[in-house]
């Protein structure tokens, strides 16, 4: 009966949770680490000009900062350290692309013509269930103890 309930444990040893924690990990650090590499490989300075025109207070260092966040934050996210504490700037990071898209960019929630905002507030949920389970048991986390 437990081969039904958790497979995972009966064959590997490892609960449902903890395969899913590492899931969860590793693809949201890689969108994070890809979002933050665009914004350096794209131009940093356009992502700074573009935070102006949103009404950014010091824009040129607000677009530094969140693409180091993102890219530094995916890269500890995806290896799986300090997941509790990166997740949380990652969270707060992505509440304020919510609210850019929908109240300053007037996004629909799905993308039709422009993109929505579906996947940002995806994104903030599963940053919270990081903040929340930590980095699971294959981390450098769980290795280190």
């Amino acid at each position: 009966m437990d081969l039904i309930a958790n497979p995972w444990n009966e064959l590997f040893g490892v609960t449902s949770g903890e395969w899913g924690v590492l899931a969860i990990r590793v693809a949201l650090g890689y969108i994070f680490f890809d979002s933050g590499l665009g914004k350096w490989r794209r131009g940093i300075s356009k992502t700074g000009a573009w935070f102006q025109s949103l009404g950014f207070p010091v824009p040129q260092q607000a677009a530094r900062l969140v693409a180091t966040l993102e890219l530094v934050g995916g890269i500890l996210l995806m290896f799986g350290f300090a997941v509790h504490w990166v997740a949380i700037p990652l969270v707060v990071n992505m509440v304020v692309a919510t609210y850019v898209q929908k109240f300053k960019l007037r996004a629909p929630f799905q993308g039709g013509d422009v993109q929505g905002y579906e996947l940002d507030v995806l994104m903030i949920f599963t940053a919270v269930c990081l903040v929340i389970s930590g980095s699971g048991p294959f981390s450098i986390d769980a290795a280190l103890g």
